[in-house]
């Protein structure tokens, strides 16, 4: 079982590492603002296998690329937990940061890559995409 949660520890999460779907480094421009870095590091869960507990707050923008995204953090601390789009409902996307022991993620694509900046470059070890992940991409 997998855990985390934000800095205080008024919100816990858990699920399985089996239901990974993927993880990905995202350089938008969103993501930059929300962690206040060069990309976000997310793993993708099925919405189903995962538990949350505590108060996560909700902030709603619509993405560069038209979708509805939504990022959940603390409203006591500020950390950045998870978030999710409107537009795949059936998956969430936790910020790798904020798992407990995160040394087993295995980051396999970049997304956003035309947005990143030469201080945090692209990681050239894996396939990178401009924007988001071609249709299909993930199954």
């Amino acid at each position: 079982m997998e855990t985390g949660g934000c800095l205080c520890g008024s919100i816990r999460y858990k699920f399985e590492r089996e239901n990974v779907v993927s993880s990905l480094h995202c350089h938008c421009t969103d993501c930059q603002k929300a962690t206040g870095s060069g990309k976000a590091t997310i793993t993708m869960i099925p919405t189903d296998k995962l538990e949350i507990q505590g108060d996560v707050k909700i902030f709603s923008v619509v993405g560069t690329d038209g979708g509805h995204v939504h990022r959940g953090f603390c409203s006591e601390c500020g950390s950045p937990i998870i978030s999710y789009l409107t537009e795949l409902p059936d998956l969430r996307f936790i910020k790798a940061g904020s798992l407990d022991d995160p040394s087993w993620v295995k980051v396999d694509s970049t997304i956003w890559s035309s947005t990143a900046h030469q201080w945090d470059p692209v990681n050239e070890g894996f396939p990178s995409f401009p924007e988001n992940l071609p249709e299909g991409a993930l199954g």
